[in-house]
């Protein structure tokens, strides 16, 4: 299972979030870089970016940040937040990001995601941002039509087996993950899940990866020294 490490930035800053209320952030870095070459150096398989600026709508500078971040480590980079158009998708895309992450045009506009899977299959990884098996979007500020089963299918249909699953409820909380709907989605074992929300002890990545998700994603418990990349990784 891959360790991934999360970096969400806002106003330049890294900062973590609880339950994507903006009113609780807190901010543990004003220099995303030297985070994202910490996390590398302890090991991550990969990086997490968050554009939460992008991501709720408003105007970002965080891409140059963001850039300047893939040219400073030597693992691949997972970046998602506000990818909400072709245009964008193919800019980020052509900076050479690893995986892209694609919450709210995926559900809006199945076209135009259509399009992309074609020459971007497996750099697509589709955001389950849910809350009671319900999909959110728009920055989990809008609930869809799509629940998680559901739009699996959905995108598996198009080729595109990536799906990122995080349980809103748990996102900052170190509460422990939704086993439950990670269990119900990991029966389908074409489609790799990275789990995310919740994480805060050992025991949390062992029941994860029990069960078999592809990968986890290490977030306030990174942050607030919960856990330590190393150990993650020597049981994942």
């Amino acid at each position: 299972m891959k360790v991934l490490a999360a970096i969400d930035i806002m106003n330049g800053d890294v900062v973590r979030l609880t339950k994507g209320d903006q009113s609780t952030k807190k901010v543990y870095s004003n220099d995303p870089v030297q985070v994202a070459i910490k996390w590398a150096k302890e090991g991550a398989d990969m990086l997490h970016i968050v554009d939460l600026d992008a991501a709720f709508g408003n105007e970002s500078s965080n891409l140059s940040i963001i850039s300047e971040i893939l040219h400073s480590v030597n693992i691949p980079i997972q970046i998602g937040g506000g990818i909400r158009n072709t245009e964008i998708f193919e800019k980020i895309a052509k900076m050479g990001f690893s995986k892209i992450v694609v919450g709210t045009m995926a559900y809006r506009n199945v076209n135009e995601l259509r399009l992309l899977s074609k020459n971007y299959g497996d750099k697509i990884v589709i955001s389950l941002d849910e809350i009671n098996g319900k999909i959110m979007i728009e920055g989990w500020k809008s609930s869809s039509d799509y629940k998680v089963e559901d739009a699996i299918n959905k995108f598996n249909k198009l080729g595109i087996s990536n799906f990122l699953l995080t349980s809103i409820i748990k996102d900052g909380t170190l509460s422990g993950p939704d086993i439950v709907t990670l269990n119900s989605v990991n029966t389908d074992r074409k489609s790799k899940i990275i789990a995310s929300g919740g994480i805060s002890s050992l025991v949390d990545v062992l029941r994860v990866r029990s069960i078999g998700c592809d990968s986890v994603i290490l977030g306030k418990a990174l942050y607030e020294e919960r856990l330590d990349i190393k150990k993650v990784k020597a049981i994942a």
